[in-house]
């Protein structure tokens, strides 16, 4: 929704001020097909050129993220927290009885119970290869966390090819609204035998197409790039979190104390409070009695 609210800023407060300044939209109106086709036509195109099907397709698919935002929220890490305690106080009594649920968590009661994160594969395939890597015992548990880290700057440098694809356009939007305009020049260049009212209307139509290149560039993609950045971002703290709390383990700290690593190390605007977990494991002790 804040998106939508600030796309809807922009548009009011550009042509909103030119218009109040005395500006007509005649020329703007009747040149923008044009302009919207050699313009958006070939950062279409470059696109494509510099991206594989696969970049193509995840990019379009990141689009929703500027107006979804992060997809993890506030009740996302408390479920988290609980569904690591649960996995974690299991594998300490019963260490065989873990290795069905890291085994198959498509099939697991306990993944079972938070099903939006069974459903993300990555949040489940690096608990469970973690875990399963514990019970290897690996005698330094160090390296585990530096093969987590790994693990993760791949998956971020992945997740943030669509925050590069869209910035790479937004960086060629204005040569592109140049490359326009020229076009535009060329064209008033044949008719200068014209009057100047007929040339002051084709000048005018020819700086459509800077104006748009930079509009499109700093007023649209760029920002679309910047919030898919930053939304891609907070969502990799969902897993640092993941992270912190099994390394705690592989630490072999106390079971509440990795849970307790794992709530301080979450960002503020989405720590679950102590209180508010503290309940949430009390009733998962109760159901389990």
């Amino acid at each position: 929704m804040i998106g939508i609210i600030g796309i809807v800023v922009i548009f009011v407060m550009v042509f909103g001020g030119f218009l109040a300044a005395g500006g007509h939209m005649d020329i703007i109106l009747h040149s923008l097909p044009y302009e919207m086709t050699m313009i958006g036509g070939a950062a279409v195109g470059a696109f494509i050129i510099s991206n594989d099907v696969a970049g193509i397709k995840h990019t379009a698919k990141d689009l929703g993220k500027v107006f979804k935002g992060a997809r993890w929220k506030h009740e996302d890490y408390r479920d988290l927290l609980c569904l690591l305690y649960e996995l974690i106080r299991l594998g300490r009594e019963n260490a065989v009885g873990l290795e069905e649920h890291t085994e198959n968590p498509g099939e697991s009661s306990i993944f079972g119970n938070y099903p939006k994160i069974q459903a993300d594969n990555e949040a489940v395939e690096l608990i469970c290869d973690t875990l399963r890597s514990a019970s290897l015992n690996y005698d330094d548990p160090h390296q585990v966390e530096d093969v987590l880290e790994k693990r993760m700057e791949a998956n971020f440098h992945h997740a943030m090819h669509s925050s590069h694809a869209l910035q790479t356009v937004a960086d060629g939007l204005p040569a592109l609204g140049i490359v326009a305009a020229v076009l535009g020049v060329i064209k008033t260049m044949g008719s200068i035998d014209q009057p100047p009212e007929i040339l002051g209307k084709l000048i005018g139509g020819a700086l459509v197409g800077t104006f748009l290149g930079v509009f499109l560039a700093y007023g649209l993609v760029g920002p679309f790039a910047a919030k898919v950045k930053a939304v891609i971002e907070e969502d990799q703290n969902f897993y640092g979190l993941i992270r912190e709390v099994l390394v705690a383990n592989l630490h072999n700290h106390a079971t509440n104390i990795c849970i307790e690593v794992g709530r301080q190390n979450t960002p503020g605007h989405v720590r679950p409070s102590f209180n508010d977990l503290e309940d949430a494991l009390k009733s998962l002790k109760q159901a389990a009695a």
